[in-house]
C-alpha cells in the first residue's frame, strides 16, 4: 500500500529520518512523508513514529474539476474490498487552489459516491446500517489533484495516552519528541528541562532513552478495519515491549517554579510508567545550579503574547541568557514565538529553526555546546 505520515511543518526531516531508521524509503513534501508498506507496517508506524501527526492510506489520486467527475472518481475506488456492509463511513475535505472549494459538497458527494457502490455491491437499497467499525476518508484537492486517504490512526497520535493533567499552554506530545530529536542529545547525556510545566519534554525524553514506543499504550482505527488481523497489532506490541531498554540508566532533570505543575507532572510520568527515569524537583530558574560538565536544556519558556506577559517574558529571556550562557559544554534549546528572543537572552544563536507550536509561528533557538 501507498502510506504518508502526517507531519507538522517545519518537522518533516524528523519524521523522514525516523522512517529511515525503521527501515523505510520515503518521499518528502510540504507535512507529508510518503512510503510503502502492508497493514505490519502501518502498527509498526503508528506505535514507533514520535514525531507525526497519524498515518493514512491512499487510495486514489485523481483531478476533478467538476461534482460529476468527483463522483465518478469516487465510485471507482473499489470501496467494497475496504469497506464492510456495516462500516461508518466519516469523510473529512480540504481543498485548496482548486475549482471544487465548497468543503460540505466535497464530503456529501464522497459518501453518497461510496454509499452508491456498496449499495450496489451488496445489493442493498437505502440506507446502509453503519453501526460498526469507523472508517474515516480524507478527500484533499489541491490545484484540482485530488488525493483521497483513509486513517488508520484515529486521535492524532500527539494523544500518546500517559497525559492525565495538562498546563494552560501544554506542548503537544510530538512537538515535544521533535524537539528533541532536533538536538545533540542521546542517552549518555544529562537532559535538563527547568519550566517542565506539565512535564512533556523529559517524558519524551525518558521513553526515547529508554526506547519505548511511544504508540504502546493506545489503540489505533486500523485494528477495528474488518480485513485487518488484531493479531497484527498485537504482535508489533509485544515486539515494542522487547525493544525496551529496561536497564538504562538516564539522568533527566524537570524542574518547575510551580509545585503544581511538579506535582502534575510526576502524575503524567507515572501515566507514561517512566516516572523512576526522571527527577522532578520544584526550583525557580534563578536557583537552577548546574555544573559546567556536557549535557543538554531543552527549553519551551512562556511566549508572552499580551503586553504585561511579553514584559515577564523579556524578563524571563534575560535570566535565561544569565544562567545559561556561562554553560558552555551545554547545548541549549529555546522555542519561542518572540522573534527577538537573542536580543534579551543575550546571544547570538548557532541556529534557528522556524517551527509551529500548533498554529502559533515559532523559531527554535539552537545554542551548541563546545566539544
Amino acid at each position: 500500500m501507498k502510506l504518508v505520515a502526517n507531519v507538522a511543518s517545519g518537522i518533516e526531516a524528523v519524521t523522514k529520518r525516523e522512517l529511515s531508521d525503521l527501515g523505510y524509503e520515503t518521499q518528502t513534501e510540504n507535512g507529508k512523508i510518503y512510503f510503502e508498506g502492508d497493514y505490519s507496517d502501518v502498527a509498526k508506524t503508528n506505535l514507533w513514529l514520535r514525531s507525526a501527526d497519524r498515518i493514512q492510506i491512499i487510495l486514489a489520486n485523481f483531478k476533478a474539476w467538476s461534482f460529476e467527475e468527483l463522483f465518478d472518481r469516487i465510485y471507482e475506488i473499489p470501496w467494497e474490498e475496504i469497506i464492510p456492509l456495516n462500516g461508518k463511513i466519516i469523510v473529512n475535505a480540504r481543498s485548496k487552489l482548486s475549482k471544487l472549494f465548497s468543503l460540505s459538497d466535497i464530503q456529501a458527494i464522497s459518501k453518497r459516491a461510496i454509499i452508491k457502490k456498496l449499495q450496489t455491491v451488496y445489493h442493498r437499497s437505502g440506507h446502509l446500517p453503519e453501526t460498526g467499525a469507523i472508517y474515516s476518508l480524507n478527500v484533499r484537492f489541491e490545484k484540482n489533484q485530488a488525493e483521497v486517504l483513509l486513517d488508520t490512526t484515529g486521535d492524532s497520535l500527539f494523544k500518546r495516552g500517559y497525559r492525565i493533567e495538562k498546563g494552560v499552554a501544554p506542548l503537544k506530545e510530538n512537538m515535544a519528541a521533535s524537539l528533541i530529536l532536533l538536538t545533540n542529545w542521546h542517552p549518555d547525556l544529562p537532559f535538563v528541562d527547568p519550566m517542565t510545566g506539565s512535564g512533556t519534554l523529559a517524558i519524551e525524553a525518558a521513553l526515547i532513552g529508554a526506547n519505548i514506543a511511544p504508540g504502546l499504550k493506545r489503540d489505533f482505527l486500523f485494528n477495528h478495519f474488518a480485513n485487518v488481523d488484531p493479531k497484527i497489532l498485537e504482535e508489533a506490541k509485544i515486539f515494542a515491549k522487547e525493544a525496551i531498554n529496561r536497564s538504562v540508566n538516564l539522568e533527566i532533570f524537570a524542574s518547575d517554579l510551580n509545585q503544581n505543575m511538579i506535582a502534575i507532572s510526576e502524575q503524567n510520568a507515572h501515566g507514561a510508567g517512566i516516572h523512576n527515569l526522571i527527577q522532578f524537583k520544584q526550583v525557580a530558574l534563578r536557583d537552577l545550579e548546574l555544573d559546567n560538565k556536557k549535557g543538554v536544556i531543552v527549553v519551551n519558556p512562556p511566549y508572552g503574547q499580551r503586553m504585561g506577559e511579553i514584559n515577564q517574558a523579556h524578563e524571563l529571556y534575560r535570566q535565561m541568557g544569565e544562567k545559561f550562557i556561562p554553560l558552555n559544554k551545554w547545548s541549549k534549546y529555546i522555542i519561542t514565538s518572540d522573534l527577538d528572543f537573542e536580543e534579551y537572552y543575550g546571544e547570538k544563536a548557532t541556529k534557528k529553526r522556524k517551527l509551529f507550536n500548533g498554529a502559533i509561528r515559532t523559531d527554535y533557538f539552537q545554542f551548541w555546546g563546545e566539544n
